[in-house]
C-alpha cells in the first residue's frame, strides 16, 4: 500500500508541475493585463459582434473576462451590468462552452492535439450556440434579477499591488491544482494496480463505444465530466503515457470535454442569476454527445474504409 501511495505522489507531482508551468504564467499575465488598457480595448473591438448575437454592447466585458479569466469573472461581470433574462441565458451558455479559454485549452493541449483546434471548438460551439437561442427564442426580454452576487475584490493601486495580486491569484490556482491533482493521481495509482480501472472500464465501455472511443478513455471523460477540462487532460496525459490512447481517441475524447466539462459544477453557479439551469445542462450534454459520436462515427467509418482499401492492394499484391 505505501508503494502504491509513494508512485501516486510521484505521478502526482509530476503532473502538477508540468500542469503548473503552464497554469502559472498564463494567469499571472492574464490577471495583470485586466488592470491595464488592453482588455478594454479588446472589450471596444468585440462590442460591434454582439448584436449579431443577441447581445447589447455592454455584454462584450462577461466575456472577454469569463473567456481570459473564468467563470467567476465572468458572473461577477454580469452582474455588474442591467441584462435581460434572455441575455444573461445566452452569456452562460456561451461562457460555459468557451470560458478559461487560455489556461484550458494550453492544458488541453499538452496531450498533443492542437491548441487552435481546442480553442476553435470552444469558441464556435459559444457563437453558434448563441445565435441559434436569439433565433429560436422570443421571450425572455424582462430585466433578469439576480440573486446571490459573489463578492467583489479590491482594485489594487500601483504596479507592485497588481503584481503581488497576480502572483497570488497564479499561485493560489497552481496550488488547488495540486489539491485536486496529486489525491487524484494516488488514486488512479491504487485503482490501476488494483484492477480496479479495467472493472469500470467495461461498465462505461458501452457509453464510449457509442462516442466512437475504446475503454481506455473512460477515466478521462468522468474526471473531465466532474472535474474539469484542464483535470481531465491531466488524466489523458497520464493515459496517453501508460493506456495507450490511441490519436483518434484523444481527440474525440477532447472534443466531448471541451463541449461538456465540470458539468455539475460549471452548471450550479449560474443559479444566482435567476435563469433556467437545466436547459443550460441540457445544451452542454446534448451538443457534446451528439457532436462527439458524430464525428466519431464518421473518423471510424474512413478508417475501416482505409483498411479494406490497404487489404485489396496487399491482396492484389501478394497475388501478382
Amino acid at each position: 500500500m505505501l508503494g502504491i501511495i509513494q508512485r501516486g505522489l510521484k505521478q502526482g507531482l509530476q503532473l502538477t508541475w508540468t500542469l503548473g508551468k503552464v497554469i502559472f504564467p498564463v494567469t499571472l499575465i492574464v490577471t495583470i493585463l485586466q488592470f491595464t488598457p488592453v482588455l478594454p480595448w479588446i472589450v471596444e473591438k468585440i462590442s460591434p459582434l454582439m448584436k449579431w448575437i443577441g447581445l447589447s454592447g455592454e455584454a462584450a466585458v462577461p466575456l472577454v473576462l469569463g473567456n481570459f479569466l473564468n467563470l467567476y469573472a465572468g458572473i461577477a461581470a454580469i452582474i455588474s451590468f442591467e441584462f435581460t433574462v434572455k441575455e444573461v441565458f445566452i452569456l452562460a451558455v456561451m461562457m460555459s462552452f468557451s470560458h478559461n479559454l487560455l489556461i484550458e485549452s494550453s492544458v488541453a493541449s499538452k496531450v498533443g492535439v492542437n491548441w487552435w483546434f481546442i480553442a476553435g471548438i470552444r469558441l464556435s460551439l459559444a457563437f453558434v450556440s448563441a445565435i441559434l437561442i436569439n433565433w429560436l427564442w422570443d421571450g425572455g426580454q424582462e430585466i433578469a434579477k439576480y440573486g446571490m452576487a459573489p463578492s467583489r475584490d479590491t482594485i489594487p493601486e500601483g504596479w507592485i499591488e497588481i503584481l503581488l495580486q497576480g502572483v497570488q491569484t497564479a499561485l493560489l490556482g497552481v496550488i488547488q491544482l495540486a489539491l485536486i491533482v496529486i489525491p487524484l493521481m494516488v488514486v488512479m495509482q491504487y485503482m490501476r494496480e488494483k484492477g480496479w480501472l479495467d472493472i469500470f472500464s467495461k461498465w462505461v465501455a458501452p457509453f464510449t463505444k457509442f462516442l466512437g472511443m475504446k475503454p481506455n478513455t473512460s477515466m478521462t471523460l468522468v474526471a473531465g465530466l466532474t472535474i474539469g477540462l484542464a483535470y481531465g487532460a491531466g488524466l489523458m496525459i497520464q493515459a496517453v503515457k501508460e493506456d495507450g490512447v490511441s490519436k483518434k481517441d484523444m481527440y474525440l475524447a477532447l472534443i466531448f470535454l471541451v463541449s461538456c466539462h465540470a458539468v455539475v459544477e460549471d452548471t450550479l453557479i449560474f443559479i444566482p442569476l435567476g435563469i433556467p439551469v437545466w436547459p443550460l445542462l441540457a445544451i452542454r450534454l446534448v451538443t457534446a454527445i451528439v457532436l462527439t459520436a458524430a464525428i466519431g462515427f464518421i473518423w471510424n467509418k474512413k478508417n475501416k474504409q482505409q483498411e479494406r482499401k490497404d487489404a485489396t492492394y496487399e491482396h492484389k499484391y501478394n497475388t501478382f
